[in-house]
């Protein structure tokens, strides 16, 4: 008997992510075991295409029955993840036991590694001397206490003093975050093609906004947050964009994490 495991979210991009995981690994820890197949078609569906009612992860991830990602994953213990994790401490997340999970079903499709490809080259990155400024604002205020400008700026000035060589890569949704710190670090890197960004509010989301292009600008957000990934130094907030970076990076190493005002 075939065991299928479907999963139903409609949300942000990251946000359904996060539930995929969630019951994936939540059916892992209850029948020691992955499902059969897993069913994702009633998520994504802010990011589908106009009369879209197929499954479309598989233009973001690898198929997990491909041969390179059909190995099983072998219970041993229980696996530590649940979505709420998003507003937790990185440094603590059960990432050995996860690792495999993402490895399995959030391996990038050969189109998203393709735009990742695309975007080094273009924007001359270079991982090593690379720092990130991620800042989720907008609507994510009305799930978690967002800090003000002024901490991220503080804290990149203290990581450029340590780290003279240092570059910055800003990235966010808020138009006035994007612009204060091209402003205070010019010769930082900023996806200006990729991204899409709004003027600061908590009412609503880039993906309210322009509905229209979700479908391609998704696959450009999730090769910029595989590249905030490999970054050498991350600078961010908490949520689902946030613990989506540190899984793809598969640690918290060098992550300064900002969450309650409080810098973890």
């Amino acid at each position: 008997m075939v065991v299928v495991l479907n999963i139903w979210q409609n949300a942000g991009f990251f946000s359904c992510c996060s539930v995929i995981l969630h019951h994936t690994i939540e059916f892992f820890n209850k029948h020691k075991k992955i499902p059969d197949v897993l069913d994702t078609t009633n998520t994504f569906f802010w990011y589908k295409p106009m009369g879209c009612n197929h499954d479309i992860r598989y233009e973001y991830f690898e198929n997990e029955e491909n041969e390179e990602n059909k190995e099983n994953i072998d219970y041993i213990n229980p696996v530590d993840y649940k979505e709420y994790y998003q507003f937790s401490n990185y440094k603590h997340l059960d990432y050995a036991n996860i690792l495999p999970f993402i490895n399995k079903y959030f391996t990038p499709s050969k189109q998203i590694k393709e735009i990742i490809q695309t975007m080094e080259t273009k924007y001359n990155i270079d991982y090593n001397n690379l720092c990130v400024l991620f800042y989720r604002g907008n609507d994510k205020s009305t799930e978690t206490k967002l800090c003000n400008y002024n901490e991220y700026i503080e804290k990149a000035n203290s990581i450029k003093i340590a780290n003279p060589q240092i570059q910055f890569l800003i990235q966010s949704d808020e138009t006035e975050f994007i612009e204060t710190m091209l402003q205070i670090f010019p010769d930082s890197i900023y996806f200006k093609d990729e991204i899409r960004h709004i003027h600061k509010t908590d009412s609503t989301t880039v993906d309210k906004v322009f509905r229209d292009s979700n479908h391609i600008f998704s696959k450009y957000y999730l090769a910029i947050t595989i590249i905030m990934s490999k970054c050498h130094m991350i600078v961010c907030g908490s949520g689902n964009c946030s613990i989506w970076i540190m899984l793809f990076r598969g640690n918290a190493n060098n992550v300064h994490q900002i969450m309650d005002d409080s810098w973890l």
